[in-house]
């Protein structure tokens, strides 16, 4: 982690020597030249930031302006090809970069002072966690205040501007404070390159009476900032390490699965695929063939509480090899650094022979899944019978967002046909994640249509940007499960803070449409009015929002919430160790 702050002294002139060149050990930047002559009005500040954006493919920005912000706004507006999209709070633009950064590789948020900082902190710290590059830009205070003691709005009163800096260090790999025009270049480039290398948020704060001032160094070619040929953009990484893993599959035959947080980064038609290893919780199957073998290869896992079932996964430590995105560690020997993963598993495949017995096992054993059982005519809606039906929607042109809840195990339920989408936020866990992720992703890729399963509990906390999906014409299809509560809490620790007041939802979205934008809303309670819902939104209303509320009974829940429950609840109350 690294922290700039620009010098206080805006007013030193440039010298001819400022000129940015590009770097001469061979590697290459991934920003392309767009040289702006000096005496261009678009030599700015906030142009050259909005330049910046759009080269590194971001062509939607997530913002609520605050006064410390309006005038960079007004500058990423007149760059042509980025849209400026505003949201109605700073959580869900942070939550909607998070969406657009699965898609697209890499998102951007801009907020205000402070009040808007803190306010998007916490989207922020769940992308650091799911290892996305975010560029969360911020309206900062007049370069003049800085060194000065003057206490200043949007603060807690007190003639201290590192606040908002503070909080932004732990949860970001980068952050500059632009302050002055000099080093402003340097800065925004350094850590807008940080961001694609270390494939995590930056923070940058650029003060409000900078971007529409043009400068010298506006005008160069791309910084000497540099990406080495192995690090690249995050979807082309990711991309890469996945392929090498499935050709390492294609060449050894073993049997091929993914934890819960890697779900959709394999294709599931391969072969070989048996599944998600969850432990207890996994896939029919899957456990039973993982925690037997003789050996197991994880590819850049997170055994953490929830993916590890409450620590209770069967796995001996000498039997596996951890490859991580630049090291390997086999077993409880030797820990191999500075090996990237693609380049790791491409070599292992090579030389591995060839040993289907871990499949071949799976296939004896294997019992395919039963069906729901057949509903009454008009009787009250299961949610298993939900997702069979949500099943059959999926292709590859649509994407599933699971926000956290039920919808995390009866979607990693879901056989995704090639091209499918997928995305849940598993390390981080944050409830109401979906609905921005949901605006942004769904933004990223027009020619996909969304599908998001959220909880009545999670579309409580971030429900007002339906209207932001609105108002950029989205057509996706959000089945809201009103159960009454916070079902995934009442597994873990019952009590009577899991109940929520229940929402009249249509109505809610129905009063967001207010007849601006193409919106259908419905609510379900049987089998038959679902079937009829899904061929409305598939057909006459597949240009639209679709927003289809389902109501279910409290206490259904997939046999899978149950079992992680109670084993999360005993993680979580075992007793303190003896002193």
């Amino acid at each position: 982690m690294e922290t700039k702050i620009g010098s206080l002294d805006s007013c030193k002139p440039a010298t001819c020597n400022d000129v940015g060149s590009l770097p001469s050990n061979g590697v290459v930047s991934t920003i392309q030249s767009s040289a702006v002559p000096f005496n261009s009005a678009e030599a700015t500040l906030g142009r050259h930031l909005a330049r910046r954006l759009v080269q590194i493919g971001v062509s939607d920005v997530f913002s609520v302006p605050g006064d410390f912000n309006l005038t960079l706004l007004d500058h990423l507006i007149a760059e042509p090809g980025l849209t400026l999209i505003g949201c109605c709070n700073e959580l869900n633009a942070g939550y909607a970069a998070d969406g657009y950064a699965r898609a697209r590789g890499v998102g951007a948020c801009v907020v205000t002072f402070t009040v808007g900082g803190l306010s998007v902190l916490n989207a922020i710290a769940g992308a650091y966690s799911e290892n996305l590059p975010v560029i969360c830009i911020v309206g900062g205070p007049n370069s003049n205040d800085y060194g000065t003691n003057r206490v200043l709005h949007h603060t807690i009163g007190l003639p201290d501007f590192s606040q908002e800096l503070r909080c932004f260090q732990t949860v970001t790999c980068f952050q500059a404070v632009v302050n002055n025009l000099e080093d402003a270049h340097e800065l925004i480039d350094t850590g807008i390159s940080t961001a694609l290398k270390e494939s995590k948020p930056v923070y940058i704060s650029v003060s409000c009476n900078l971007p529409a001032i043009p400068h010298p160094t506006f005008s160069r070619e791309p910084v000497p900032f540099s990406l080495s040929p192995n690090d690249g953009r995050r979807t082309e990484t990711v991309a890469k390490a996945c392929n090498a893993f499935v050709q390492l599959a294609d060449s050894c035959g073993y049997a091929l699965a993914v934890m819960p947080s890697a779900k959709g980064l394999v294709p599931e038609h391969h072969p070989h695929f048996i599944g998600t290893y969850w432990g207890a919780v996994s896939t029919a199957f899957c456990a039973e063939i993982v925690e037997s073998a003789d050996a197991y290869l994880f590819a850049g896992p997170i055994f953490n509480d929830y993916s590890s079932v409450g620590y209770s996964l069967l796995l001996k430590k000498e039997k596996a090899i951890i490859v991580q995105p630049d090291r390997v560690v086999i077993g409880n020997g030797p820990a191999f650094g500075c090996v990237l993963m693609k380049d790791f598993l491409i070599a292992l495949g090579k030389r591995l022979k060839p040993n289907a017995t871990a499949y071949e096992n799976y296939h004896r054993i294997y019992v395919p899944d039963g069906h729901p059982l057949k509903s009454e005519p008009k009787e009250a809606l299961r949610v298993n019978v939900l997702f069979q039906h949500i099943q059959k929607l999926l292709s590859g042109e649509t994407a599933v967002i699971a926000e956290t809840g039920d919808s995390w195990f009866n979607c990693q339920k879901l056989k995704l046909p090639q091209g499918c989408g997928y995305e849940f936020q598993m390390q981080y866990g944050s409830i109401g994640w979906s609905v921005g992720a949901t605006l942004g992703y769904a933004q990223a890729v027009p020619d996909k249509r969304v599908i998001a399963c959220i909880g009545d509990g999670s579309f409580q906390v971030t429900a007002q940007d339906v209207s932001t999906m609105l108002r950029c014409g989205q057509k996706s299809i959000i089945f809201l499960i009103n159960n009454g509560g916070y079902t995934i809490e009442v597994e873990i620790h019952d009590g009577p803070y899991n109940v929520i007041k229940n929402w009249n939802y249509t109505a809610l979205v129905d009063a967001i449409h207010n007849g601006e934008g193409n919106c259908w809303t419905t609510k379900v309670r049987c089998e038959e009015e679902l079937i009829e819902a899904i061929e409305t939104a598939t057909g006459a209303k597949k240009e639209c929002l679709c927003f289809i509320e389902v109501i279910v009974h409290k206490d259904d829940t997939s046999k899978e919430l149950l079992e992680w429950g109670s084993r999360v609840s005993a993680a979580n109350s075992r007793p303190p160790n003896p002193q």
